[in-house]
């Protein structure tokens, strides 16, 4: 084991993409010793996920923003290799927020960290079997609420909770599926593999034109995870009783004044519901869902594909990809 190990603090609130400026890579730390009750996890796997781009900011939020000069929060797995205490035992991995960094010190007793079964992929328990995957079931099943023959519409389509989103609509009956996204490659994905009926290119098409021609009858179930824009084309193409479910607003995380909807008058007229979400609600039905999630899986129900970026001085690089379309999936750093 090293004497000191490498971790990325914030080191100014960022205003737009993260750069040069905003983090810091320091490698002066030294590997810490596990008091009693606290394991040493050397930290294998970040997940990256927009929301860490809204605790760079210093505005109220369902967690405190970071602190300058402190260690960029994430949710990350890794191994344990020292332990005074017998719910972390070495050997074992877990999954919890680690943060940007190479160790990580972290309390046994608090039921922060989840021990990982054996032989999973770490980036599945990341992604679809992870966080990332119980975002996309719980949005869609409790505040989305498909019914057989809906018409299922998802922005950020091809990203790791959007495609998830819209195999699982499938699942749960629905008519017609559609993603929008940002390539021609990543709607051919959506549509050839994924088994969605239709994708729009928002990029490239009239995404207002499409989604009046793939949804005549207009959309039962909207799940935004983009806002802006989008939201309010969705907003305008609603039917009766719709649900729209509001799981990120990514188009607006790096500006300085957001745009909230403008055509949320539609929810009067369609008599519709609009209700955002966070996962951390949900975490004592995680266990249950994650078994019906990996059933899917290994039945080849669910697809899923992962974006590794390798080295912990990447993890910014890696945050950016999620805001510039660069990434198809999930995203993670290989630390």
């Amino acid at each position: 084991m090293p004497d000191t190990y490498r971790r990325i603090l914030l080191a100014a609130r960022p205003h737009g993409l993260v750069d040069d400026a905003t983090l810091r890579i320091d490698d002066t730390a030294t590997v810490p010793e596990p008091a009693a009750g606290q394991a040493l996890v050397r930290v294998r796997h970040l997940s990256i996920d927009p929301t860490i781009r809204t605790w760079m900011d210093d505005a109220p939020g369902y967690l405190p923003p970071i602190g300058i000069g402190d260690v960029v929060r994430s949710g990350g797995i890794g191994d344990v290799v020292a332990s005074a205490t017998d719910a972390l035992p070495v050997g074992s991995t877990v999954f919890g927020m680690l943060g940007w960094q190479e160790y990580a010190l972290v309390d046994g007793a608090d039921g922060s960290m989840t021990v990982v079964p054996p032989g999973l992929d770490p980036a599945m328990v990341l992604g679809v079997l992870g966080v990332t995957g119980m975002t996309a079931y719980f949005g869609l099943k409790d505040i989305g609420r498909p019914a057989a023959g809906d018409t299922v519409v998802v922005s950020g389509a091809a990203g790791a909770t959007g495609s998830v989103v819209g195999q699982l609509a499938r699942i749960e009956g629905a008519g017609t599926v559609v993603g929008i996204a940002g390539s021609a490659d990543k709607c051919a994905w959506l549509v050839d593999e994924l088994g969605f009926d239709h994708a729009i290119n928002y990029r490239e098409e009239d995404v207002a034109a499409r989604v009046r021609a793939t949804c005549p009858q207009g959309i039962d179930v909207y799940f935004d995870n983009v806002g802006g824009d989008i939201l309010d084309v969705c907003l305008a193409n609603l039917a009766m009783r719709a649900r729209v479910v509001l799981c990120g607003a990514i188009s607006q995380y790096n500006e300085d004044r957001p745009v909230g909807p403008r055509n949320y008058l539609q929810l009067i007229v369609k008599r519709a519901r609009m209700e955002g979400f966070l996962i951390l609600d949900y975490l004592d039905r995680f266990p249950a869902a994650q078994l019906e999630m990996a059933g899917w899986v290994l039945e080849g129900r669910i697809q899923h594909r992962e974006h590794v970026v390798e080295g912990l001085e990447h993890a910014g690089d890696a945050l950016n990809l999620l805001f510039s379309g660069g990434n198809t999936g999930k995203v993670v750093v290989a630390v």
